[in-house]
């Protein structure tokens, strides 16, 4: 592993600030019918094989590269690597370095890769001033994977402070050992825990499952196959997944801020909303917000985020995502989970990976092939 200690003069409270005023961002909407919103891709940087970003402090956007080097964009570009752990991981099938964070405070910064055996792994350093405590280092949670797909590896903290892990159902095709309806296992799982309440974590006690025994104490919700990219509105706390389907459809599930968690997203008994090969519903499915075949150029969804920006009024409370296979970014409008309307916002990312989200709102767009975008008014 290799750090670098050099800082950057970065202050967290200026994220810190702009990220509670996105709080209230949703009491200011009104319910005037919306123009479609016209938007723009500037390209703000070149990376090797982006695969996450996250919010950083001081305004920044912290970027993983996928064979094991985060990187700062900052407001004099993308810097040196500040984090090196490519003899750590591979990228063979779907591994590397698939996910970071930072907690609310920027005190800690946590990462999840899979390691030379292909297990997942989430590590956390401590922040000081902006840079990482390489001597901090320790491993908060792994979990072996049978196979070299479906890792999920997205990771992120919650509005309730939780750190949120996301874990595809183990890999391979079609579920082959049942994971994602098996509450026993963590894959196909999205968990929740407190990485500093206890060694190497805490449960919450208000997880769904605590008084289970046949349940691991983990789990927040079940039933998903490769859920890639989630996140959660800036504005109304409301959850949001990308999960990538099996061969039909691609689908987008969604969770109220006051749900108590617990939910069954149906794989791999449903894809979507239909059922997979000679599935059968479960009595306590929670069908897709929305979701979209593979009639078109679409394979493999790619979550993004609701826009709390203030660059593009048009696209206010909008969920933005898109899809590895065809690059388009797409926005939906959406009601207390409903659907009400979903537009072509007319501008391709390429291979859309993932997205980043400033602790300002606004969107960056981050093509696997190196290409980093924000998302601006045309």
């Amino acid at each position: 592993m290799k750090v670098r200690t050099r800082s950057s003069a970065i202050i967290g409270t200026i994220c810190l600030i702009a990220s509670l005023a996105l709080t209230t961002a949703s009491a200011d909407e009104t319910a005037a019918p919306r123009q479609a919103a016209k938007v723009a891709l500037k390209k703000v940087a070149t990376a090797q094989n982006p695969t996450a970003g996250a919010a950083g402090p001081g305004g920044t956007i912290w970027l993983a590269e996928r064979a094991g080097t985060v990187r700062v964009l900052g407001a004099k570009g993308l810097g040196e690597p500040v984090l090196d752990i490519s003899g750590e991981t591979t990228t063979d099938g779907e591994r590397g370095l698939l996910g970071i964070a930072f907690d609310k405070k920027f005190a800690h910064f946590y990462i999840s890769f899979t390691d030379l055996e292909g297990t997942s792994t989430v590590d956390e350093f401590a922040v000081r001033n902006g840079k990482l405590q390489p001597n901090t280092r320790r491993t908060v949670l792994t979990q072996t994977q049978p196979y070299s797909n479906h890792n999920g590896g997205d990771i992120r903290f919650g509005p309730d402070g939780y750190l949120y892990i996301a874990f595809g159902d183990g890999g391979s095709g079609g579920d082959p050992h049942g994971y994602g309806q098996n509450l026993d296992t963590l894959l196909g799982k999205l968990l929740r825990i407190d990485p500093l309440g206890g060694k190497p974590y805490a449960i919450p006690k208000d997880n769904p499952f605590v008084n289970d025994p046949n349940a691991k104490d983990e789990i927040w919700a079940y039933g998903l196959r490769n859920p890639w990219r989630f996140s959660f509105d800036a504005g109304t706390g409301d959850l949001l997944i990308g999960d990538v389907g099996q061969s039909a459809w691609e689908e987008i599930d969604w969770a109220s801020a006051a749900s108590k968690g617990g939910e069954n997203y149906g794989w791999s008994e449903m894809e979507g909303n239909h059922p997979f090969r000679d599935g059968t519903e479960p009595a306590n499915h929670v069908p897709p917000a929305h979701e979209y075949g593979r009639n078109g150029l679409g394979c493999s969804v790619t979550g993004g985020y609701v826009y709390r920006g203030k660059a593009i009024p048009a696209l206010k409370g909008q969920y933005v995502f898109s899809d590895y296979c065809d690059g388009t970014l797409r926005a939906l409008r959406m009601e207390n989970g409903k659907v009400t309307g979903e537009s072509d916002l007319g501008v391709n990312g390429g291979e859309v990976i993932s997205f980043a989200q400033g602790c300002d709102g606004e969107l960056y767009v981050l093509d696997i092939g190196g290409s980093v975008y924000r998302i601006e008014p045309a």
